[in-house]
């Protein structure tokens, strides 16, 4: 049924004018307030129709996207549909007509996929339009760190008081759970892990807001509210992606020679792989940073995942949760897009990260000896090495979905002119041609008769034989 709560109501007014109304840089901070600070459950049921106030958002944003196609000047989109664009097209459509496929066509699973393609496709192609320039990046990096810092000092008082104040709006429980006697923060999160997740992603991108000079105080504020989260959650992925993310800012001295190390990392897996009892994979079941932690289970879905190709290579499955113990539980992003939609999904979805991996290593390369142009451009490229450690470990459920469609758009409003200013400074292909044979023939000159060349010559002749 409908939940929602009397303040959240105003807000969504209040918001959706913004959206509609607004001034377009400044439409993402009403918008990130909103469904990070109280969003999570709130909806209005209509007929069995759940409109989530997120949705409800991104409806609004894309009503502001078909205004602005008819009536503003500029492109929509900075940088054009790119290849990531289209991917994204792709993996979303791939995946609801899987499901649907599979479900037969059944209403349920239409509406479901319905709302599934307004939430991801609406909400990636909005901040694609919101998101245009440095400035839009920086504003935006700022209200995450305002959010950093509001959600810390809510789960500092779920960590000391045992009360999550999320939970007084009716969508997550108001005792917060716990494990091996640590309480478990989730805030206005779905989930504990999706706290931490949340502060972690967002850790690099505050550390360029450091370094890059123009919001130091608000970088450092950004990361203490992150690094809290992270620890007040009390999961092992925001741990484990934030040691993997501390590694890549320290291979900056390496940055011109990844695609060795790339080689070297594939070896070495294929090496391991062959020469122990278990499959590499297994290696993430003796991982035990945090007590209580689910390696094993992890390593579980991708060991599953794999001997249970034959069962979603086309269109996915809906028999996971069959393959063992709690294998319902898809704690794996890419373990979900295979199950959920089959291969050609899995591969939309993993040519996303490797299109957005060759965008920012492109641009770093073109800017290279401008040192605050490349710091940002390896900040972003630690930023999806975070996202990627953390897909291993949870799915994107919840509100955090929006931070892997803000950082897309950040990624493509960086490196888009920086790679189109390459594009122009290129010299255009000339086509070699076989010797002796040219582009087109040209057609040969007629030739006017010049009679009085003619007479001057035949006077000159009769006159030297006088």
């Amino acid at each position: 049924g409908t939940l929602l709560h009397p303040l959240i109501l105003i807000a969504l007014i209040i918001t959706c004018g913004m959206i509609l109304f607004g001034p377009r840089k400044y439409v993402p901070i009403p918008f990130l307030l909103l469904t990070f600070l109280g969003a999570i459950g709130q909806q209005i049921n209509v007929s069995g129709l759940h409109f989530y106030v997120l949705r409800i958002l991104i409806i609004a944003g894309l009503i502001r996207l078909i205004i602005a196609k008819f009536t503003a000047s500029e492109g929509l989109l900075v940088g054009g549909f790119d290849a990531v664009d289209k991917l994204f097209v792709l993996w979303v459509s791939f995946r609801c007509a899987a499901i649907i496929i599979r479900n037969h066509f059944e209403v349920g699973a239409i509406t479901y996929q319905g709302s599934f393609f307004i939430d991801w496709l609406g909400g990636f192609f909005l901040f694609r339009y919101l998101i245009r320039d440095q400035e839009d990046i920086i504003r935006v990096v700022k209200v995450f760190a305002a959010l950093a810092c509001v959600l810390t000092l809510a789960m500092l008082n779920e960590k000391f008081r045992n009360q999550n104040i999320f939970g007084y709006l009716g969508a997550v429980q108001i005792v917060p759970g716990s494990r091996e006697g640590a309480v478990r923060a989730q805030g206005a999160f779905a989930h504990s892990i999706l706290a931490g997740v949340f502060g972690v992603i967002l850790m690099p991108l505050f550390w360029w807001l450091w370094r890059c000079g123009k919001a130091k105080a608000v970088g450092v504020l950004g990361f203490l509210g992150s690094f809290s989260m992270m620890l007040m959650s009390a999961s092992s992925t925001p741990l484990m992606a934030f040691m993997a993310s501390v590694a890549a800012w320290f291979a900056w001295p390496f940055r011109n020679k990844l695609q060795m190390f790339r080689w070297g990392v594939v070896a070495a897996i294929l090496t391991l792989h062959m020469v122990m009892k278990a499959p590499v994979w297994m290696l993430i079941s003796h991982i035990d940073v945090v007590a209580g932690n689910s390696g094993y289970h992890r390593a579980m879905l991708i060991d599953q995942c794999v001997r249970h190709f034959w069962d979603w290579w086309l269109v996915g499955t809906s028999a996971a949760g069959t393959w063992g113990w709690d294998m319902w539980d898809l704690s794996n992003q890419f373990v979900q897009e295979a199950d959920e939609g089959g291969l050609a999904t899995f591969i939309c979805f993993v040519l996303i990260i490797a299109k957005t991996f060759s965008k920012i290593g492109r641009a770093r390369k073109i800017v290279e000896g401008d040192k605050q142009q490349e710091w940002f451009m390896w900040f972003l490229g630690v930023t999806l090495v975070t996202h990627c450690m953390c897909f291993f470990g949870i799915t994107y459920f919840d509100a955090t979905r929006i931070v892997w469609f803000a950082f897309l758009a950040i990624v493509t409003a960086a490196t888009a002119p920086i790679l189109a200013t390459a594009k122009i400074e290129e010299p255009e292909a000339i086509p070699l041609l076989p010797r002796g044979k040219p582009a087109f023939a040209a057609p040969k000159a007629r030739r006017t008769p010049d009679f009085a060349g003619t007479r001057q010559r035949n006077a000159t002749i009769f006159h030297s034989k006088q």
